[in-house]
């Protein structure tokens, strides 16, 4: 790799927010090999801890920050304290949540957690970085979106509509501060194998609606390797590129839509109807992947297990194994 420098010849720092599990922790394992020092900044300052302690194993320096990306006021905070040590020479936003099930499931405080989280977190972290970097005149943002923020997935409104918009805010936040030094990617993955199907929220009928989208979110050929994924997202963000879409669903979906928009939309309409339905006067409840996984017959729930078993290897190596880590056991992924 090629060594990079900071200010005085020190390492430079790099702020992932979301970095404490998942792709958000493959891709600061990716920049602290690139010789990038670590501010990490997450929800749970456990998460946190643990993630800090897995990198520094590997001798990066790290400092963790606990902080919720929807709290303008605490990003403001976070970033001021960090930047008292060195400058923010990369951003890289990766927090999100995703909520699997039908519309008829949902409601709307489903779509403010999505929008809080996935489109003004972005918004409330750029905000707060950006002017820093103009100001010296030089900077790196990088703002994890989705192929889902591009063509619409199914069973996935509120990520859906986070991610449109949070796609739209980075590609205009890119045009705005061009000619500053400061440049934006925006990083547009597809399914990737995090083990992040363990922590999303189900709605609806959840142990069927964890069955297909786990097991789509695991499959070779269709999602990616997680570290794959994050070494691509780090080389756009470092080298200035525009977008990266580092999956071959993202590129193919994205391709496919602009050529046949209403061909794209069939095939979703029929893709939807043949996801589960919600039950009949169904009280809304969200359970975390590892708990509808439970609800599944046994005799599904090992198929489903065997079909995971890469996205539950990767759970264990990037710190999402559940609070129940039998969930994630015995052996023997996600959008963004």
């Amino acid at each position: 790799m090629t060594a990079v420098t900071g200010t005085g010849g020190s390492a430079p720092l790099a702020l992932v927010v979301g970095g404490s599990r998942g792709l958000g922790l493959a891709a600061a394992r990716q920049l602290a090999d690139r010789g990038y020092r670590l501010a990490l900044t997450a929800r749970n300052a456990e998460d946190l801890e643990r993630a800090a302690a897995q990198l520094r194993k590997d001798g990066t320096t790290v400092e963790v920050h606990a902080c919720d990306v929807r709290d303008e006021a605490g990003m403001e905070a976070v970033v001021a304290l960090v930047e008292q040590t060195a400058p923010i020479e990369v951003l890289l936003h990766v927090a999100g949540v995703i909520q699997v099930g039908p519309l008829a499931a949902m409601n709307r405080d489903d779509f403010r957690e999505a929008i809080d989280i996935m489109l003004w977190g972005p918004i409330n972290t750029a905000l707060s970085v950006s002017p820093r970097m103009v100001a010296r005149g030089h900077g790196r943002i990088g703002i994890v979106t989705s192929v889902g923020g591009i063509v619409p997935a199914p069973h996935l409104l509120p990520y859906t509509t986070a991610k449109f918009g949070a796609t739209g805010f980075s590609r205009g936040l890119r045009s705005e501060l061009s000619g500053s030094g400061v440049t934006v990617t925006t990083a547009e993955p597809g399914l990737m194998r995090t083990g992040s199907h363990l922590n999303a929220q189900f709605v609806g009928n959840q142990g069927p609606e964890f069955a297909w989208f786990s097991t789509a979110d695991n499959i070779p050929l269709v999602s990616m390797d997680a570290d794959r994924a994050a070494s691509q997202i780090v080389d756009a963000v470092l080298s200035g590129r525009a977008v990266v879409q580092p999956t071959p669903l993202a590129k193919i979906a994205q391709r496919v839509d602009a050529l046949a928009p209403n061909a794209t939309s069939v095939l979703l309409g029929a893709v939807t109807r043949l996801l589960p339905d919600a039950p009949p006067s169904a009280v809304h409840e969200k359970v975390p992947g590892h708990v509808a996984q439970q609800r599944l017959r046994p005799r599904a729930r090992g198929q489903v297990q065997w079909l995971t078993t890469l996205g539950r290897r990767a759970a264990r190596r990037l710190n999402q194994a559940t609070r129940d880590t039998s969930q994630v056991s015995p052996e023997p992924p996600v959008m963004s």
